[in-house]
């Protein structure tokens, strides 16, 4: 099959986005040469509290934070188009119908694919797209097997590959891992510092930041849980 091209699905709260998120994106589409990168808010996350900034908030600020970024990271509401929870099989379908010959990557952080079989017809995910796991700072790459467990275990032992170009001949069901510079940001670390009235500088973009202090955003404390 000829692969039509290379895309990529970064998924998540985005509240707020910041600059791990951007630099993640970044550097996934350039080591795995995507063509593409879509970031798209959850609409309705399914395994977490209701996030502290509505969904619009969200969806307005990751396309803020790419104003300028290039063509190959896009900001993407389709989730916000869809009523009740937002699966991430879900999303990964319609971009399937969309591009039968594409190959598409959802791109993870070691800490959301170790808990990949509490989400929503999991091994689906398998049938639709590859999946890249970044490493995150409490859980390098060196580390991810000893946190897996029974059927994902034996998924990532079958499915796993260290060739990265096999990602621009197939159109889905590998597992890459990447060794991600992370940087240690967090939502949580974030909305907490602006309860506190702290400074956001250099942790996420300027226009991110005039955004949340216009729209008087996260002025109250919000509780976690984990997300898909």
């Amino acid at each position: 099959m000829n692969i039509s091209s290379c895309i990529g699905i970064l998924g998540g709260t985005f509240d707020p986005v910041h600059f791990a998120h951007l630099r993640l994106a970044e550097e996934v589409s350039e080591i795995f040469t995507l063509d593409r990168v879509h970031l798209i808010p959850s609409g309705e996350p399914p395994h977490r509290a209701t996030p502290g900034a509505s969904a619009q908030d969200r969806l307005c600020m990751v396309r803020l934070a790419l104003e300028g970024a290039g063509d190959n990271l896009v900001a993407d509401g389709r989730e916000l188009d869809r009523i009740g929870k937002s699966y991430m099989v879900d999303t990964l379908g319609a971009f399937r119908e969309e591009n039968r010959n594409a190959s598409i990557s959802l791109i993870l952080g070691t800490d959301a694919f170790v808990e990949l079989m509490a989400w929503h017809e999991w091994r689906q995910l398998f049938t639709l797209a590859h999946i890249i796991v970044a490493s995150r700072p409490n859980l390098p790459i060196s580390q991810l097997t000893k946190m897996l467990k029974g059927q994902l275990l034996s998924e990532f032992e079958a499915r796993h590959s260290g060739n990265y170009n096999a990602l621009t001949s197939s159109t889905h069901g590998l597992i890459f891992t990447y060794e991600f510079t992370s940087l240690e940001v967090s939502g949580t670390a974030l909305r907490q510092r602006i309860y506190s009235g702290l400074s956001l500088k250099y942790l996420l973009p300027d226009n991110v930041i005039n955004y949340i202090q216009d729209q008087s955003l996260y002025k109250e404390s919000c509780s976690e849980s984990n997300t898909e």
